[in-house]
């Protein structure tokens, strides 16, 4: 696969987690954990073959919802997920990223985010953007404020405000949008995820579940972009 059809950013909506592991007969916790396994594989596949960002949906804002037992073993797991990019030796030049309010998240989970973020800021692999606690809808409220306060402040005027400032008011600050979306599972929404910044990436739905989401299926996605016209509203 030449890296100069590849796609710059891809963004991958990770579901299917539970219902893999519930037609198995396994507890839904085992299937969180074999999707955040595989995210490992997915992301250093895609470090290889020359994709520059990856945005993964882990935690949406909704997830609360869920019952605590479930919302508790996500928060071990992105734990055990970020400690364990802590003590690899070998990150593969990947620079890890968090995006999302986390706030909201305990303080040791918070203290492990900012230390893995700290850690691999200059690397010059791919940037893996893990939203956590993210929601888009929360993302654009949230730049609106920033904005609306700058103004309020005067530090900006009104007719200051446009595309590019509210981008740059995003999680995403200095990132391309995504170019394609992939979200496994079988599904057919975005569920509240980057809605900003997919005005024009290319949708792919695909049936499988992410724990069963394998490189392969990361080429064939690829390849199907490839065959895509992209317009950005022209003809």
């Amino acid at each position: 696969m030449q890296e100069k059809i590849l796609p710059e950013h891809i963004a991958i909506i990770m579901d299917g987690n539970r219902r893999w592991a519930r037609e198995r007969g396994l507890d839904t916790k085992l299937g969180h954990k074999e999707g955040a396994e595989n995210l490992k594989r997915i992301a250093k596949y895609a470090n290889k073959i020359g994709i520059r960002y990856l945005t993964v949906y882990a935690f949406s804002t909704e997830n609360w919802k869920r019952t605590k037992e479930e919302v508790g073993a996500l928060m071990l797991l992105l734990q055990k997920y970020v400690e364990e990019f802590l003590n690899d030796s070998n990150l593969d030049n990947i620079r890890v990223n968090v995006l999302g309010d986390i706030s909201k998240l305990e303080n040791g989970l918070q203290k492990s985010i900012n230390k893995i973020t700290e850690k691999t800021k200059e690397n010059t692999g791919l940037t893996l953007n893990i939203a956590f606690n993210y929601g888009g809808r929360d993302e654009i409220v949230k730049a609106t404020k920033k904005i609306a306060t700058n103004v309020k402040e005067g530090k900006l005027e009104v007719d200051d405000i446009d595309e590019n400032l509210i981008s740059n008011n995003l999680y995403t600050l200095g990132q391309p949008d995504p170019d394609l979306l992939i979200r496994p599972g079988g599904e057919q929404r975005i569920s509240n995820f980057l809605l900003w910044q997919l005005a024009y990436t290319e949708f792919l739905f695909i049936p499988k579940y992410w724990p069963d989401f394998s490189e392969a299926d990361l080429d064939d996605a690829i390849s199907v972009f490839v065959q895509r016209n992209r317009k950005f509203g022209g003809k």
